[in-house]
C-alpha cells in the first residue's frame, strides 16, 4: 500500500496499474476533484498512454462549479454540504456523464489546515467511485497536514478503484 509521504513513482506505478486494468476492459476513467485540486488527474497523467483509458478531468472546487458542470443538486449541497456522500456520489455520476466514461472518480474534502468542524473535522474526505448507474462512495479520516491529506486521498481513490477493477 502506498501511504502519504512515499515517493512519486510508486503513485504513479499505482495509477499505471489502474490504467492497464481499464485498457483490459476496453473503459475509460474521469475525475472530479475538490479538495485534491487536481492530484489525480495529475498523477494518472504522468502515465505514458494514459490518454487511451483517461478520457479527463473536472477540478470543482466551488459548489457553483459542482451544481454547474456535475449536476450536483442544490438541495444536496445546501442540506448536506460538499463533504458528503451524496455530494461525492453525483459528482462521480457527474464525472462520467460529464466526460463519457465508464468509470468516475469523486472527492471532496476538509484538508485543512482550517475549515473542520466537529461533524467533519480537518482530514475528513468522502470519495466515491461510479459505474454505470451506480456510485459507491465512502469516507476516510486522514492524519497530517494539508499535502498528507491530499497525498493520502489520492492514494486511497487509486487503490479503491484498482481493487473493483480486479473484481
Amino acid at each position: 500500500m502506498v501511504t502519504s509521504r512515499q515517493n512519486w513513482a510508486q503513485r504513479v506505478s499505482l495509477a499505471a496499474e489502474v490504467g492497464q486494468r481499464l485498457l483490459d476492459r476496453g473503459q475509460t476513467l474521469s475525475t472530479a476533484e475538490s479538495c485534491t485540486g487536481g492530484g489525480i488527474g495529475y498523477v494518472i497523467t504522468e502515465v505514458a498512454g494514459s490518454s487511451g483509458w483517461f478520457n479527463g478531468g473536472l477540478i470543482t472546487y466551488t459548489n457553483a462549479l459542482k451544481q454547474q458542470w456535475l449536476e450536483v443538486p442544490e438541495s444536496v449541497l445546501r442540506t448536506q454540504g460538499a463533504v458528503s456522500r451524496e455530494c461525492v456520489e453525483a459528482m462521480a455520476m457527474g464525472a462520467c456523464k460529464a466526460a463519457s466514461s465508464d468509470w468516475g472518480l469523486a472527492v471532496s474534502g476538509v484538508a485543512g489546515p482550517g475549515g473542520g468542524t466537529a461533524d467533519k473535522p480537518v482530514g475528513l474526505v468522502w470519495m466515491a467511485i461510479a459505474s454505470g448507474q451506480q456510485a459507491d462512495s465512502f469516507a476516510e479520516r486522514f492524519e497530517g497536514d494539508r499535502e498528507a491529506v491530499r497525498l493520502g486521498t489520492i492514494d486511497c481513490i487509486l487503490q479503491r478503484l484498482l481493487k473493483k477493477l480486479q473484481d
